[in-house]
């Protein structure tokens, strides 16, 4: 085949795709220099084949020859034609030929020649021109969205059908926005990967009176990928009909009621959705009437049989604007006789369909609710149950006026059908509500109800759950009396929400108490609590249930109101404030551990001294952490909150939720603040005692002179037992110096300390035995005993009530 066109020739050269096209290098002297693997996938011949070969020997018409020497060529810089070459099997391949000058070094010419199959760009183009003719000149409406969800190309009749893109114009860079059922269908095929196919009711579907046959649009959408597998968007395709056939418009109503009911986990909103598709489309009034038990789910309490079967007005809705409920029922709980089809429908679980007539038995005993309806002009009304899984909670009713024609079987199968979807809908919200609240009653009763009432601190909280959908957390708080009138405040937070989470925050609280009683340093005490997260975090994922405990944070914080100081540690947990009298608000550098559950990392306490008023606030990340601010800005208001410690707790409590929290919070908070107190030193009387067991009788001596001022003479006694017991065995048993110290708080408290790490033990003594029996009787007279541990050794305590004279 010879030489076909000049430079500028046929159609076939105009798609010339050069990243596809097969390339070679063709010398000055016309010897080929460069072939590519394209080339080679085209004619047959390999790299070694022609490399150093003219060029000439691919062509089948010498004729050709002289077109493809490049001195000879005609163009300067350029050409273009087509061409016959022979393929290594020996067949002629024709050829579109596009070569190019290249300014090489040394003002050599060499040539770079693209080659394409004549065929394969025909058919290519063939096809294009198809598929173009296609879509514009197709009555179904077609667009392209990018990931983004944007147009990117609208054929026509897209463009004059679909009212959100018609003025959108139909090129690559249209860039509407399209309608909110386009945007979440070509979501879900982007998330998915499916293609779904969706009914839209254009006009008002008019079952009841079929004056209008509804306008239905039938909408589908499709992933769109790229030869790589990319995926470039998503095409959306609709077609726009009209009908008069009642099987599609019930159909297109069906679709309607699944996109519309049940939008929503909130019982109310559900029936009212319901409401809204049967009227006007079924009936010309609804009344939706719900059983007590049903629609307070929240009201965990038991029911007598009487409430149980009280119905309550949860929706209605007429094609008259000032239509009364009082229609159908009177009031809120609509009164219905034993005899109204209502009540038999709810009783058998069976529909009723009746005509209206003064001759019907139960409306005859109510003249009243016959004359409401007779005035309306209702001529026949449709009962049908509401009832999902077995259970039976409520029924609705229909009337129809305007609508001459009666409910037929069609109608009954459509409503009921429409009425057993919301009814599923009402079934899962009311259990979903039940569960919030079992899980919300559970995390509330395992909480503080009320504070102690402490010498060391004044004390307030607030623990405010998360909004409904995100459920219930495990947020906590505490305030746990320890010994020597200090007091532990604490505040947790366990990763999660729902019944998991409540129920683990209640074991960590558990522990965190039992720790406390063993009068741990902050550090130690969080610590132990990590290995108890660890501990059962493995347990759960040992029997397959999953983790209860996957991880949790924690500060935890002890004021002592003697030496006036706080001793903190925190594992994963914001760090408290403190609102001084006569300085800003301070965010002490208590070191950040690490959360619990992590395991085998070492926490560390910070000893802060604290003036006597201040506020000590502990709070959990909710407090300062919200979606549409920083947390810069969470920790500036949080200061402006604390400022003027002064005030009121509970204002300064409602000033932090007022000025840090939304509406519907996020994620539960939980936060607590103590306003510190000093024991002034006329409370607490210390002495060092010798260790020499003389120094008993003196120590002896010197406790009953101190209750002697403090007017207490009344527990003389049982404080002489205690102080000689603790430091006899101090004095037997330990090392270094000895203190004895007296705190008068709401109890009587005896410490003594010493410098030895050894923890002494109750024991009962034998009857042989002539010692042994001293915390034997410290334990007997004294309200609560135990041992505190020191950086220099460690103090053994015992309480006592206070004489009923003080």
């Amino acid at each position: 085949m010879g030489f076909r066109s000049e430079a500028g020739g046929g159609d076939p050269l105009k798609p010339f795709d050069m990243a596809t096209a097969a390339l070679l290098m063709v010398d000055s002297h016309g010897v080929i220099a460069g072939w590519n693997q394209a080339a080679q996938d085209l004619l047959g011949y390999t790299a070694a084949d022609v490399l150093g070969h003219s060029v000439t020997t691919l062509l089948v018409d010498e004729g050709d020859v002289p077109a493809v020497q490049p001195w000879l060529l005609g163009a300067e810089n350029g050409w273009e034609g087509l061409l016959a070459a022979l393929h290594r099997e020996g067949r002629p391949v024709e050829l579109a030929v596009r070569a190019c000058r290249l300014h090489a070094l040394g003002g050599h010419r060499e040539w770079l020649v693209a080659l394409r199959d004549v065929a394969a760009l025909r058919d290519n183009e063939w096809r294009e021109d198809v598929a173009w003719s296609l879509l514009q000149q197709s009555p179904l409406g077609v667009a392209v969205l990018d990931t983004n969800l944007r147009y990117e190309w609208v054929n026509l009749a897209m463009a004059h059908l679909d009212e959100e893109v018609s003025g959108a114009a139909t090129s690559p860079a249209a860039g509407a926005e399209p309608s909110p059922i386009v945007a979440r269908q070509a979501k879900q095929v982007l998330k998915s990967g499916q293609a779904p196919v969706a009914l839209e009711n254009i006009a008002p579907v008019r079952l009841a009176g079929r004056e209008d046959g509804g306008h239905v649009r039938l909408r589908s959408s499709f992933p769109l990928s790229g030869a790589d597998g990319d995926l470039l968007g998503v095409c959306h395709a609709v077609l726009d009909f009209q009908g008069q056939d009642p099987a599609r418009e019930r159909l297109t109503l069906l679709n309607t009621a699944s996109e519309h009911i049940g939008t929503t986990l909130d019982l109310d909103r559900t029936v009212r959705e319901l409401a809204e598709v049967v009227v006007p489309n079924v009936a010309d009034f609804v009344a939706v009437d719900l059983l007590e038990s049903v629609h307070t789910p929240m009201d965990l309490t038991p029911r007598s049989a009487e409430c149980s079967d009280t119905l309550c007005r949860v929706a209605h809705l007429s094609i008259q604007e000032d239509l009364p409920e009082v229609s159908v029922g009177i009031g809120a709980t609509p009164n219905y006789p034993k005899e109204s089809p209502q009540r038999r429908s709810l009783a058998n679980g069976q529909p009723i369909r009746e005509e209206v007539r003064p001759s019907t038995p139960w409306l005859a005993k109510d003249p009243l609710r016959w004359t409401r309806l007779i005035r309306l002009g209702v001529h026949t009304q449709l009962v049908v149950p509401v009832r999902a899984r077995g259970i039976n909670m409520g029924v609705i009713t229909l009337l129809r006026w305007r609508n001459p024609r009666p409910f037929d079987e069609d109608d009954l199968l459509l409503v009921e059908d429409l009425v057993g979807r919301a009814a599923l809908c009402v079934d899962n919200a009311r259990r979903y509500t039940r569960q919030q609240q079992a899980a919300l009653t559970l995390q509330k009763s395992l909480l503080p109800q009320d504070l102690p009432d402490l010498t060391a601190v004044e004390a307030a909280y607030r623990y405010l759950p998360a909004d409904a959908e995100v459920g219930v957390g495990g947020d906590w708080f505490d305030v746990i009396p320890l010994s020597g009138a200090r007091v532990a405040l604490v505040v947790g937070d366990v990763v999660g929400h729902g019944i998991h989470a409540a129920a683990s925050m209640a074991r960590l609280r558990a522990a965190v108490q039992t720790l406390a009683d063993l009068d741990l340093p902050p550090d130690e005490l969080l610590t132990k609590v990590d290995d108890l997260v660890v501990r059962l975090s493995d347990e759960a994922e040992a029997t397959s249930d999953g983790p209860i405990v996957i991880g949790a944070s924690c500060v935890y914080a002890i004021y002592d109101p003697i030496a006036r100081t706080v001793t903190m540690a925190r594992a994963g947990h914001p760090t408290p404030a403190i609102a001084h009298l006569d300085a800003p608000v301070e965010f002490p550098d208590v070191p950040a551990g690490p959360p619990l559950g992590l395991g085998g990392l070492p926490f560390e306490s910070a000893e802060i001294p604290v003036e006597e008023g201040s506020i000590i606030a502990l709070y959990t990340d909710g407090l300062i952490e919200a979606s549409d601010r920083d947390i810069d800005v969470g920790f500036e208001r949080l200061c402006f909150a604390l400022a003027h410690p002064d005030r009121p707790l509970d204002e300064i409590c409602d000033t932090m939720v007022r000025i840090l929290l939304p509406d519907r919070p996020s994620d539960d908070v939980a936060f607590l603040i103590a306003r510190t107190r000093a024991l002034s030193s006329d409370c607490v009387a210390a002495w060092d005692v010798p260790a020499e067991p003389s120094a008993v009788h003196e120590a002896r001596e010197r406790s009953v002179s101190q209750l002697r001022v403090w007017g207490m003479q009344a527990a003389a006694f049982t404080t002489e037992l205690i102080v000689s017991e603790l430091v006899t065995n101090a004095i037997r048993h330990a090392s270094g110096p000895i203190s004895l110290r007296l705190i008068r708080e709401h109890t009587l408290i005896c410490e003594v300390s010493d410098t030895s790490s050894t923890s002494p033990h109750m024991r009962r003594a034998s009857i042989t035995e002539e010692g042994g029996r001293g915390l034997f009787l410290v334990a007997g007279v004294a309200q609560r005993w135990g041992t505190r541990y020191t950086a220099d050794g460690k103090t053994i305590w015992a309480e006592q009530p206070l004489p009923a004279s003080v």
